[in-house]
């Protein structure tokens, strides 16, 4: 936001195509939005094109292509799990995993991302229409399961919010959640929902910007045994299960770099 929004304008007013891996939701969704101009001018906007959110959407186009009309509701859960510890798709991650899998930067977004604004799809009210609406990150918790592993993931934002619903018109409720955090999901979920009004104000945000620049390991490299898993479930209205699509993959950051490449 501080520095990308002015990029992707120029880019678009100048009708280049334009892609990139960035995965924040306030971001992303300030790109979409850029996609009709872009049309008008001959042009592509891809952002999110990595780890966060590809996978996701492709686990969602494959469960809801499974289920048919019948699934109303998207369920989409970001997991990290790693390789020599047995059966990679059952490892489950934990605030070790986290410090020790990812880079930095990421870690970084995560602080910082507890006070960004955040969004969800899904009917604003009774009788209205499924739409984005605004909403903190970590409203809900949901429980996957795979491969007999039971994970559970708290809602953050995703691309998918805004590109599933224009390929699968009948959706009506997606949730994408990031599972990194294992059985530390909840503790920290209700840790972040108690303070989540201050941290609107701007010194609070300042505070946790000094915060996120300054978290240990900052340029150290992350594990290399580190694997990617994304599960996405295709419910219907009464929340049966009707598809579940799991894909497992390399190390986020492998993944992205082919992706872009």
């Amino acid at each position: 936001m501080q520095l990308g929004l002015a990029t992707v304008t120029a880019a678009v007013q100048a009708g280049a195509h334009y892609f990139d891996s960035t995965g924040e939701g306030t971001f992303v969704r300030r790109v979409f939005e850029l996609d009709s101009v872009a049309t008008a001018r001959g042009a592509t906007v891809v952002p999110a094109f990595g780890y966060d959110y590809i996978p996701g959407n492709l686990a969602g186009a494959l469960a809801l292509t499974s289920a048919g009309d019948r699934a109303t509701r998207m369920e989409i859960g970001y997991f990290l799990t790693r390789a020599g510890h047995g059966d990679a798709p059952r490892y489950r991650s934990g605030l070790r995993d986290v410090f020790s899998l990812t880079t930095g930067g990421t870690r970084k977004t995560l602080v910082s991302a507890a006070a960004d604004d955040a969004f969800a799809y899904r009917h604003p009210h009774a009788g209205a229409p499924a739409r984005l609406v605004d909403e903190r990150v970590g409203k809900r918790v949901r429980t996957f399961s795979y491969a007999g592993v039971n994970r559970a993931a708290m809602t953050v934002t995703g691309s998918e919010h805004l590109g599933l619903p224009e390929v699968f018109a009948q959706l009506e409720n997606i949730d994408v959640c990031m599972g990194w955090l294992g059985r530390w999901t909840r503790p920290i979920r209700t840790a972040t929902a108690l303070p989540a009004p201050l941290l609107r104000s701007a010194p609070a945000r300042a505070a946790l910007t000094w915060l996120s620049e300054r978290l240990p390991g900052s340029h150290r490299e992350p594990d290399s045994d580190g694997r990617s898993l994304v599960i996405a479930v295709a419910r219907d209205d009464s929340g049966r299960a009707l598809a579940t699509t799991a894909l497992a993959g390399p190390d986020p950051y492998e993944m992205t770099a082919s992706l872009l490449a």
